[in-house]
């Protein structure tokens, strides 16, 4: 194992686990020696100290076949249909593999909603942290029976990478049916050399993602490049590994090199400002010029009105806000104290002039620089 991630591996005291589709279910459903195996890994690290919370994805697969449907249906009735029988399946075969190891479980159904409203952000947060202090494993899932296009996260790699925030843990541990991240899709390039560590997410690593599909899942490699994205962004490293393989949780967490592993970048954000960053959903975009982006990016200002050129969006104060360039991406994320409409009104203009523009001055800054996030490209 390279010097650099081993030292990310010191102390760790909370993981997440996301099992996608490929490992958990087979041709006649689920696959009951990976439920059983993922159990009893997952029991074996919470008895040496390690909290788990588990992303499983499985539902859908397994209620296409039990349903005994060729293929994932396109309705979105009939996917909320079989997501309810498939979902009822696996948490069972979950609860009795867990209780092998006198281990409860405990299901949870999200939505995005649930994750980008801050009030329930923070209630699940409070209700899983609550869960492993009773030393209880969650169990996490997109609510699938009722998620539409607005609220859906997307897919469980998402969803993983968002529970990781939410959640403050130390790794995340993305388990599939390949052993990471190859140069070119395994099953058709049996030749293909795995990328044993990736430090930056560029336009070479998305492409390789993005030939490398999902058979079962709603995202192949792609979205755990996303996910990856995410996570290391906040300073919080994630491997690709292969779930087939026996004991594969115990000899990543002791050290050995298996899969892909994704090197963080800077320091750990706390778990607001990765709410504020990746799970609030923007309610518009602020444009702001050179000085401006210099001014927050090189000496992690504030923004101020002077370095406003445009507005979209129609949202109060308070709002989620993205902040970007004219010509270039989106820089980051924040928190507003002012409206839409009173933006508009002050943009351009110094601070001093505030008052004069909207009747009085609550605050200089349009996003304090505590309340706002830089996510830029990897």
């Amino acid at each position: 194992m390279k010097t650099s991630q081993a030292e990310f591996f010191k102390g760790i005291k909370r993981i997440v686990v996301k099992v996608g589709s490929n490992v958990l279910t087979r041709d006649n459903g689920l696959n009951l020696a990976a439920i059983r195996s993922v159990s009893h890994q997952i029991a074996r690290l919470d008895k040496s100290g390690i909290e788990v919370i588990l992303v499983s994805s499985g539902a859908m697969a397994a209620g296409i076949r039990k349903v005994g449907l060729e293929r994932r249906p396109d309705e979105i009735p009939k996917r909320q249909a079989v997501a309810a029988v498939g979902q009822a399946g696996l948490i069972m075969e979950y609860e009795k593999a867990f209780a092998r190891y006198a281990k409860k479980v405990a299901q949870i159904l999200l939505t995005r909603d649930d994750l980008s409203h801050r009030k329930r952000y923070l209630n699940s947060r409070n209700t899983l942290n609550t869960l492993l202090a009773w030393k209880i494993v969650p169990i996490i899932n997109e609510n699938d029976t009722v998620a539409v296009e607005e609220i859906k996260v997307g897919d469980n790699d998402n969803l993983a990478a968002m529970i990781t925030l939410l959640m403050d843990a130390d790794l995340l541990i993305n388990l599939t049916d390949i052993d990471g991240l190859f140069e070119a899709d395994p099953h058709t390039h049996p030749d293909a050399e795995l990328i044993s560590e990736v430090s930056t997410i560029g336009r070479h690593i998305e492409k390789i993602a993005s030939d490398i599909p999902g058979a079962l899942g709603t995202g192949g490699m792609h979205s755990k490049i996303t996910a990856a994205r995410k996570v290391t962004a906040a300073g919080i490293p994630m491997i690709i590994a292969n779930g087939g393989k026996q004991n594969i949780l115990q000899q990543l967490l002791s050290g050995e090199p298996h899969g892909t592993f994704f090197v963080p970048k800077g320091k750990k954000l706390d778990s607001r400002k990765c709410w504020i960053a990746f799970s609030s959903k923007p309610m518009g975009t602020v444009t702001i010029d050179r000085g401006a982006a210099l001014a927050i990016l090189d000496n992690g200002k504030s923004l101020l009105p002077s370095g406003i050129i445009d507005v979209s969006g129609d949202f109060g104060m308070g709002a989620p806000v993205r902040f970007s360039l004219k010509d270039g991406g989106t820089l980051g994320t924040g928190l507003v104290n002012y409206s839409a409409k009173d933006i508009r009104k002050i943009m351009g203009k110094k601070t001093s002039r505030i008052e004069a523009a909207l009747g009085s001055k609550p605050y200089d800054e349009v996003i304090h620089r505590n309340n706002l996030v830089v996510v830029t490209d990897n």
